[in-house]
């Protein structure tokens, strides 16, 4: 075995006052009930909140704060996300903490939530990283995980759990959990898709094992989910196949097709520049309506 003990911080979170402090005090509540666990995670934007006017330099007071906080218990720590100015840009950036206080990476968001994450550059380099003697780890960002490339790419680099903090406060909750449970079971990893509540988000956090069984959902109000994982579930699923069947990892460098869909020099992508811009919807938007393709179809 494998064993390593994570746990998720589904919280309140505000737009309109800070959240640093009522962040620490539920680390510090956590690891006075749960004091084996090991490493901690917490939904995007759940320090400064969903506004970029409170985006912080890097190391800025906040971070410096989290790097105490894991030093103080001893864990490792992701403290959701947070809007990080960087020169000109903006990124939607999550760090991981060591034990020691030390960071150990800054995954800035690759797929911003746009028309609506406005104003938010992307990133451009996954991030990965080890914890020593137990496994592979990989960061994503909430609508990244609707680009399966992400996930596949961590998986590809050898990532064993996939961290995932989201803000997720719409109607499509629900689908993003079939989609967390989705990327674990096509990429044979655990997969902790950390939501918050309140102005950051509408909950129902989800953790998700290797064979895409549900390990805990969370529900709608704030909640603290430590929970033990057995890393050794990953390799043996990608040794043996799930549940002795699809080994999908090896049929994914084994094959023999590459796909051009990925070039954007080549045709195949040209149905894309028919969609029209990237814009909010407006009301009497009638685009696809009017669609006399969609019009004669059905009348036939």
């Amino acid at each position: 075995m494998k064993p390593f003990a994570i746990a998720g911080i589904q919280m309140r979170v505000s737009a309109l006052h800070e959240n640093v402090t009522p962040l620490c005090a539920q680390v510090n509540q956590l690891m006075g009930l749960h004091p084996w666990v090991q490493m901690v995670i917490v939904s995007e934007l759940a320090p400064l909140g969903p506004l970029v006017k409170n985006a912080e330099p890097v190391d800025g007071p906040s971070e410096r704060k989290f790097r105490d906080l894991a030093a103080r218990h001893g864990i490792w720590l992701i403290p959701g996300s947070m809007f990080i100015r960087e020169g000109e840009q903006v990124h939607n950036m999550a760090v991981v903490i060591a034990p020691d206080g030390s960071i150990v990476g800054r995954y800035r968001k690759m797929f911003p939530f746009l028309p609506y994450e406005t104003g938010v550059s992307p990133g451009t380099e996954p991030l990965i990283f080890d914890v020593p003697d137990v496994g592979r780890f990989g960061v994503s960002i909430c609508y990244d995980m609707w680009f399966p490339e992400t996930t596949r790419t961590l998986a590809v680099m050898g990532a064993e759990v996939i961290l995932h903090p989201s803000l997720t406060n719409t109607i499509d909750r629900e689908l993003e959990l079939s989609i967390a449970r989705a990327s674990a079971i096509t990429n044979q990893c655990f997969f902790f898709d950390i939501n918050g509540v309140g102005d950051g988000g509408n909950g129902r956090s989800i953790i998700v094992g290797p064979a895409g069984d549900i390990l805990h959902e969370a529900g709608c109000a704030e909640e603290l989910m430590p929970i033990e994982i057995d890393l050794a579930r990953v390799r043996r699923s990608r040794e043996f196949g799930l549940r002795g069947l699809g080994q999908v990892l090896k049929s994914f460098r084994d094959r023999t097709v590459e796909f051009p869909v990925y070039d954007r020099t080549r045709p195949s992508t040209g149905y894309l520049e028919t969609l029209g811009p990237l814009v909010k919807p407006q009301r009497g938007s009638r685009i696809g309506l009017d669609d006399p393709r969609t019009d004669a179809h059905q009348k036939g």
